[in-house]
């Protein structure tokens, strides 16, 4: 059955009255909007004197026209066409549809964006079974003549028509079948046309019309489908996931046919200017003699790599290097180029901007500014602070093939392959035995935060990329998959369900953070590392960026991580991360269930030495670079056992009469957590007000801190702590929160005989704090944006029920502009960050601000912050390298914007 165009998105426009359509040598480079990529490069090549064949670009308006218009060409394209054609005519010596001297055209889609193999082209157009004639007659070769339409009958069927390209295929097998020939190539003119006749049948047969003949009804039709295109399924998915705006429409270039399919003198490929996959600089590319152009693409045959091509026609190759040379120079960068070589004649039918990986991405920024091909700010906007990322974790070796059970969220990059398992416990056991692990979640909580150290990656079935799994996987340089919302879980039964495939605890399994991909069985990885190209082009971008790049980081493991990435500090470590670890949630469980003041702080007294080796360590390794320490955060249910599990067990040993001390343990428990339990714990008893109605465990805390500061000053290391209170909504609360500390920073003081000169500063993520900065300010050397609350409270939504529920459709159907706990939202959040910037200044002057939300290692939301004038931004320490490059970015953005 014929395929139907998805038409998607209709983007109002009004109507104009406006040039549609350009002859290559009217275009340039600078009209790439208007022309598209292929259409603009073609016209600058024209016009460079390069050969190209002649033609002409139908505008990316005139296809926003007729999607707009259901369908309809724009008044006055279609004579407009015509003009152009006669003008090509004219041009190539040839006619459309003419007996004796056929003019054939390309009909090929170019967007502004590079969107390879996403929308259509249709070659050989022009050609029926008369002009078919008279092309075999003034080429004195039947056989190629015959094969130009075999492949435009397919190709213009596949396309134009909607038909399914296995029913031209299936016949294609059937006739090499039957006379037992391999390649394409092979088949001689006689099979050629009767291949032909059987697809000309196949068109009537599944569209009930014969195959147009006419070649102008032929050019419509063809420009018509190629307008579809850019609604196509594929094309839409491709632009959601490189972000490219729905509202851009395709050109249309029209060019007259060259022949790679006349000989061995004759042929077509694909070649770069430096190597795509590794930035080397050499011509790298693949071609094939007496093909045409999809023959290389679609992989018809084994292409040949470009370096044969001096062998085989040293002249059309020595013609080509110096072309591309000239290309590379003239748009100072590499470049993809498209080529035929027709009976000995090079032709050049495309130049654009190369895709690359990110090892090539940074080696050719690196080598080009070192050339000065390119300036420094030009390398520095070459790479995407994403393409960083990608290059410190494992990746999926790309040549592997691999079986995908699911695709869920790209929460943490790298690719990790290990056991399943299904709780904290057994993973942390099992890597204990050696085995490698992957901990698979519904959703994570921090009781599950040693299994996931175990782990090589994390897995779950809900939450999104800011999700407890995704926040800390990345901190750690895990790969984690998040929201997999076809994943099924059973955690009773110690198995999951995905692609029709149940992988039971202990089967192997792959999951790659940077796709979201669930895959079968273990494949294999590629290391990760960072080359002495990234470092050089890091160097760079330090010395550009104003921002500081600070890190999060709960264990000195993390804090020696980040400093060799770059860090420059730590911008938020979380005490409560220190608590869960087992070996001493238990005093944490007995500080929460004492029933007076003496009996929590016994506990607490127990919990000192714990927590004064975790600022010891991390205070070290950071070596006299700042740490901001944020005191205890979360409810305290979080550090007990869940009330359902209790509420079983506690029913199980009643009903059993074997009541005892450990009944009377877990009544006692089970009694602490439906006293603690909260309708809303996240806007309850937590943060600051924890500490307020409870004061000991912030000196436990802040003596912790002092007396880890204090050793290392006795061993003349530099200790650089901050103290940060989270969860203010009113100064009161900060003012008398930093009285507890100053007072306990006092008395350890005169304990060890030692000044201490502390910062004290807030986390900015109630949006009271930030309307009421000013007031805030009188109490807090520092503020610290923690965008991931303020985001949720701003919005007033969940960010694993939103993410897991509705943000996606919202995106989707354009709603909000992106997921805003992934890009931090200038309009909003970003609103009260500036109002909570300008009014903490001005009660403060000196005051440093930054942000600690996993924001601050977005690359959009770091050029807000550059915007708002911040300090620093904090990220994981597997962000840090992307986010000085970002920083580095982010300043030359604003710098231009001022300028304007």
């Amino acid at each position: 059955m014929a395929k139907t165009a998805v038409k998607t998105r209709p983007t109002p426009r009004k109507a104009a009255a406006q040039k549609f359509i350009y002859d290559f040598q009217e275009g340039g480079a600078e009209m790439r909007s208007l022309l598209g990529g292929k259409g603009a490069g073609v016209a600058e090549m024209t016009r460079a004197g390069l050969p190209v064949p002649p033609g002409f670009t139908i505008t990316t308006e005139a296809c926003l026209a007729y999607l707009e218009s259901g369908g309809r060409f724009p008044e006055g394209l279609l004579e407009s066409v015509r003009r152009h054609l006669e003008a090509l005519e004219t041009r190539s010596g040839k006619r459309l549809g003419d007996q004796e001297n056929p003019l054939l055209v390309s009909v090929r889609s170019g967007a502004a964006f590079s969107m390879p193999g996403m929308m259509d082209t249709v070659l050989n157009l022009g050609l029926n079974r008369v002009t078919l004639e008279g092309l075999a007659r003034k080429t004195g070769d039947r056989r190629f003549a015959m094969d130009a339409y075999r492949r435009f009958i397919q190709m213009y069927g596949r396309i134009v028509l909607g038909l399914e390209p296995e029913l031209f295929d299936a016949e294609m097998e059937l006739v090499k079948g039957a006379g037992g020939i391999k390649a394409d190539s092979d088949l001689s003119s006689n099979t050629l046309e009767k291949l032909a006749d059987k697809f000309r049948d196949t068109v009537q047969q599944q569209t009930g019309l014969p195959f147009p003949e006419d070649p102008w009804d032929q050019l419509t039709r063809a420009i018509a489908a190629v307008f579809d295109s850019w609604n196509g399924k594929r094309a839409i998915a491709y632009r959601d996931f490189n972000h490219i705006p729905h509202t851009l429409g395709t050109a249309v270039n029209v060019q007259a046919m060259v022949f790679g399919n006349m000989g061995n003198d004759s042929g077509t490929g694909v070649a770069f200017t430096r190597d795509p996959a590794t930035g080397e600089r050499r011509i790298f590319g693949e071609y094939l003699l007496n093909a045409q152009g999809e023959d290389v693409v679609a992989g018809i045959r084994t292409p040949q790599p470009i370096a044969t091509l001096e062998q085989a026609l040293p002249e059309v190759y020595q013609r080509f290097s110096e072309i591309a040379e000239r290309l590379e120079l003239h748009y100072r960068d590499v470049q993809d180029m498209e080529f035929t070589i027709e009976q000995g004649r090079l032709y050049m039918l495309q130049t654009r901007t190369a895709k690359r990986t990110a090892a090539a991405a940074v080696k050719i920024a690196v080598d080009m500014m070192a050339e000065k091909l390119i300036t420094r700010d030009e390398a520095l906007r070459r790479v995407e602070p994403e393409q960083v990322d990608h290059l410190l974790h494992r990746a999926i070796d790309p040549g592997a093939e691999v079986k995908v059970l699911a695709t869920g969220l790209a929460a943490s990059p790298g690719a990790a392959t290990g056991a399943a398992v299904f709780d904290a416990d057994r993973a942390a056991a099992m890597a204990k035995e050696g085995k490698k692990v992957i901990l698979v979640r519904i959703e994570t909580n921090p009781d599950d935060v040693h299994g996931m150290i175990a782990a090589e990656g994390v897995l779950t079935s809900r939450g999104g990329r800011t999700s407890h799994a995704a926040v800390v996987a990345r901190g750690m340089g895990k790969p984690c998959v998040a929201g997999t919302e076809s994943l099924h879980v059973d955690l009773a039964r110690r198995r999951f369900e995905a692609g029709g495939v149940v992988v039971k605890e202990g089967d192997v399994f792959t999951i790659d953070g940077t796709t979201g991909r669930v895959i079968e069985g273990p494949v294999p990885t590629v290391e990760a590392g960072v080359s002495g190209d990234l470092e050089k082009l890091l160097q760079t971008a330090d010395r550009v960026r104003r921002l500081k790049i600070y890190a999060n980081a709960d264990t000195p493991e993390d804090a020696l991580r980040a400093r060799q990435f770059g860090a420059q500090g730590i911008g938020l470590c979380r005490t409560e991360h220190m608590f869960m670890q087992q070996d001493r949630l238990p005093h944490v469980q007995r500080m929460i269930l004492a029933q007076e003041k003496g009996e929590r702080e016994a506990a607490l007294a127990e919990l000192l030495p714990f927590q004064r080796a975790d600022f010891l360590g991390i205070l070290e390794a950071m070596q006299g670079l700042p740490v901001i320490i944020r005191l205890i955060d979360p409810p305290l249910h979080e550090f007990l056992p869940s009330h359902d599990e209790l509420l079983v067990t506690v029913t199980k040993l009643r009903d059993a009469k074997k009541g005892g001390k450990k009944l009377e343990r877990a009544e006692r428990m089970l009694h602490a957590v439906e006293e603690l339990r909260e309708q809303n714990p996240m806007l309850g008893l937590r943060g600051c007000r924890l500490g307020l109605l409870f004061p000991e465990i912030i000196e436990m805390q802040v003596r912790a801190i002092a007396e880890a500061a204090s050793e290392l000053r006795r061993k003349r290391v530099r200790a650089i702590p901050e103290i940060m209170v989270p969860l203010v909504g009113a100064a009161e609360e900060l003012r008398r929160s930093r009285a507890t500390i100053e007072a306990t920073l006092k008395q350890v003081a005169k304990e060890e005989g030692i000044r201490f000169d502390v910062k004290i500063g807030t986390m900015i993520e109630v949006p009271r704090a930030a309307l009421t900065a000013g007031e805030v300010a009188h109490h807090a050397q520092f503020f610290s944006f923690g965008t991931n609350d303020l985001t949720q409270m701003t919005y007033g939504v969940s960010r694993d029920d939103a993410e897991g529920k509705f943000l996606r459709r919202y995106v989707d159907d354009g709603i909000l502009p992106s997921n805003p706990f992934e890009h931090l939202d200038p309009s909003g959040v970003a609103r009260l960050m500036s109002f909570a910037v300008k009014e903490g200044r001005e009660a403060r002057p000196n005051l440093e601000v930054g942000i600690c939300g996993e924001h601050g290692g977005d690359a959009q939301s770091i050029a807000v912050c550059e915007r708002l004038g911040l300090d620093y931004v904090s990220c994981s320490p597997f962000r840090v390298p992307g986010a000085r490059l970002a920083a580095a970015q982010a300043l030359l953005e604003v710098g231009e914007k001022k300028d304007v």
